[in-house]
This record gives structure tokens, sequence and C-alpha cells, in this order.
């Protein structure tokens, strides 16, 4: 027996998975089940060799390459089936690379985290820079590119991300005349919409080029310019006072070594009676790596926080713990909206690059919605605060403002 072999047989219990080896023999693995669609892959040379040493990156690589290729089903159903006999709170080990593997893999790390000013522009770039083509064919059309929020599963991703920015904004509590910071504004979605329900004025601060010339187009279409400014600069060189900050789907880039710096940017900016809201990608367990494939590939520089590494960030600061919230599968559902769209759009994103990008794209996608599924990532809201009586003492006044934030968007619900 061919130790991948050895390897699918350990690591396949449940769900039917065919493999079709570069010699043309034929190995079946698993058993029927009715959660797990059946896959059968086929090797070309190198591929198995390549996903002993590191399953994940391997598998990844020999996909991109066109090494793997899927007779039946595709690349979400394969790493549906091989996460679905690997859930992360089962405690199983037959998806991690080899010793040897990890150790390079927690240098890259380490190497990595180091975030510091001169390298977060490039690593933004990296990804956030490509084609809004791209985004316009998998987004929402406000282009929120963080994890929506469903008030029901069967929800479609306009409405959710409609009713997550709704839930964040009745979070902060914001009033007339009140000044914000949008800290990762992206194409400023979150800081039109503060300033749309609330009056506030908001500044929103991006690394990308790209984001920064939609947000500014967005902003003069609205007529808000004077209200709503969008800039170019790194959050550690944001200077002045604001009573909100926000940030949503950033601190995954911000690095391990730069989270004092950024909570203790966030405790400068903050009026004394400031809160700030994060929004986070985040691990259920303890402190981890990035794997290999998404620093290589998709978000160089990138790593998702533990709850306790965030805390440390704070901790000592003066600023108080206001509310913690954990979204489980709010990203899943999200992941898979982008992901369905995606494939839907196949022929025009060869046409913007070409077919290994789109494999790499549906593999980023996929393995990202399987790690919300049945790997130990979950979503984190924090809100903080420099002072004890700025909010409300009960979580009363969040439910109330975002009824209310969701009754005045339901025109725009209608045609979501």
């Amino acid at each position: 027996m061919a130790l991948i072999d050895r390897f699918f047989a350990r690591a396949v219990e449940r769900g039917e998975l065919t493999v079709i080896h570069a010699d043309g023999t034929r190995r079946s693995f698993g058993a029927p089940d009715s959660q797990l669609r059946p896959v059968t892959i086929r090797f070309g040379a190198g591929a198995a060799a390549a996903i002993l040493r590191d399953p994940s990156l391997g598998a990844a690589e020999a996909y991109m390459n066109g090494r793997l290729t899927i007779e039946q089903g595709d690349i979400l159903d394969l790493l549906m089936l091989m996460t679905g006999n690997n859930r992360w709170e089962d405690a199983t080990a037959a998806l991690d690379p080899t010793p040897f593997r990890r150790f390079l893999n927690g240098v890259a790390h380490r190497i990595g985290r180091y975030n510091m000013a001169q390298k977060a522009k490039r690593n933004v770039a990296h990804h956030y820079d490509l084609s809004r083509r791209l985004y316009d064919l998998f987004l929402d059309a406000d282009r929120q590119y963080s994890c929506a929020y469903y008030t029901d599963p069967g929800d479609v991703l306009e409405q959710a991300q409609l009713d997550k920015k709704a839930h964040i904004v009745a979070k902060l509590a914001i009033q007339p005349g009140m000044r914000v910071l949008d800290i990762g504004c992206g194409w400023g979605g979150m800081a039109l919409y503060i300033h749309e329900k609330t009056g506030a004025e908001v500044v929103g601060v991006t690394l990308s080029e790209e984001q920064l010339k939609i947000a500014r187009e967005r902003a003069a279409e609205r007529g808000v310019h004077g209200k709503v400014r969008f800039e170019l600069i790194d959050y550690r060189q944001v200077t002045g006072q604001f009573d909100r900050i926000v940030s949503v789907g950033m601190f995954e880039h911000v690095g391990t070594p730069q989270y004092r710096t950024f909570f203790r940017k966030v405790r400068e900016l903050l009026t004394p009676e400031g809160v700030m809201l994060l929004h986070t990608i985040g691990r259920a367990g303890a402190p981890g790596v990035t794997d290999a494939f998404t620093l290589k590939y998709i978000f160089p520089g990138g790593y998702i926080p533990a709850l306790s590494e965030i805390a440390q960030g704070y901790e000592g600061l003066r600023m108080f713990p206001t509310d913690v919230e954990v979204l489980r599968l709010h990203f899943a559902y999200t992941l898979k909206a982008w992901y369905d769209r995606t494939v839907a759009a196949k022929d025009e994103i060869v046409a913007l690059y070409d077919e290994r990008f789109f494999r790499m794209w549906t593999f980023y996608l996929a393995g990202s919605y399987v790690a919300f599924v049945h790997g130990g990532l979950v979503n984190y809201q924090l809100q903080l605060s420099r002072s004890r009586t700025a909010l409300p003492i009960t979580r009363d006044y969040m439910v109330e403002a975002e009824a209310a934030l969701r009754e005045a968007d339901a025109p725009a619900r209608l045609f979501a």
C-alpha cells in the first residue's frame, strides 16, 4: 500500500473518497455518509508526495497546478470530506503536516508576524489591490469583505451584510455630532453607512490604493465628501480625537507583536468617553500559526488571533472590555455565498487572470469555509471603552437600536 493510501485510510472514515493514482490504480476509502458528498480525485506526477509532506499546502498547490484534478464533486466537496473526518473539536491530527514541516511553518510564521509599517502596505496590496472587477463578481454591491450577520441562515448575502452594519452601529451607540474613525475601512461601505444612519463625521483609513480610490469615488457620488473622508495612511500615523472607533476585518493583518501598539494607539485616539468595536476572525482555542498556503498566496503577514492574545494586547491600558460576542457560523454562511458566486463567475475570472488563479481563489474560499464549519475559527466582536459609564449597563440599548436601524433599512432589504 502506498504511503498516501495509508494516509487516506487513517484520515477518511466517513464519506466516500476514490483516488486514482498517476499509474492508473484506483483505491477507495471511507463509507457512505449522507452529510458528505462522494469525491473522486486523480493524481498527476508528484502530487501524492507533496500532500504527504504538507497536506494543506501540498494539496493546494497540486490543485492549483493541475496535478490534482477532481472528477466527481468539486474542491469544496473534497475539503468538506477531509475536514469532516478531522473536526477541530475532535482533536484529531491526520491533516497536520510533518514535524519538520511544522517547524518550518513556525519559523515562517514568526518572521511574517512582525508586520512593521513599511511591510504592512505591501502585504495589504498583495490581496486588496487586485482587480476591482474580481470583487464585484463575488461580494455584495456594498463590497463588504468581512463576515456578514445572518439573523436567518436563509438570508441572501446582501441582507446579511446590511444587517451586519446595523448590528455593529447599534453596539457603538453613535450620536449626531460624534467623530468616528474606521480603521481598515475597505471600500468605504461601513463609513458611509455610519454617516447615513447617524449623521456622524467619519474618517476611514486604509493601506490599499485601490480601496481608497473606490471609497473616495463613492463618497463623491453621495455628496458627503466633507463629512466622510478617506485617507491612505497607517493607523499608527493617525492623529486627533474620536468619540468612536470601529475596525472590521483589519486586525488579522496587524501581527501579534503589534497588538500592544494597536490598542495603545486606539486608547490615544479615543476621547475620555470614547468607545471602540473590534470585529475580527479569531481562534476558538489556543494561539497557533498561519497555514503555509494562506501566508504564501493569500494574506502574507496575516494571522488569526486567539482571544487570549487579543486580551493581552489591551490588558493594563485602562480600557474597559464592555462587551464580547462570538459569531460561530456567520462567516461560514458568508463564505459559502462568496464561493458560490465565484464558481458562477468562473469564465470571467479566468479571463481576468487565468485558470490557476481561479483554482487558487476557490481553494482559498472553500478552505476558509470549512475552517468555520469543521475547524476552530469563529468571529469575535469586542467592545472597549475608556469610560465605565459611556454606555448603558445592559445590552438592551443594542437590541433597540438595531431594531430601529433594520426597520429603517427595510426598503433596501426588499431588494436584497
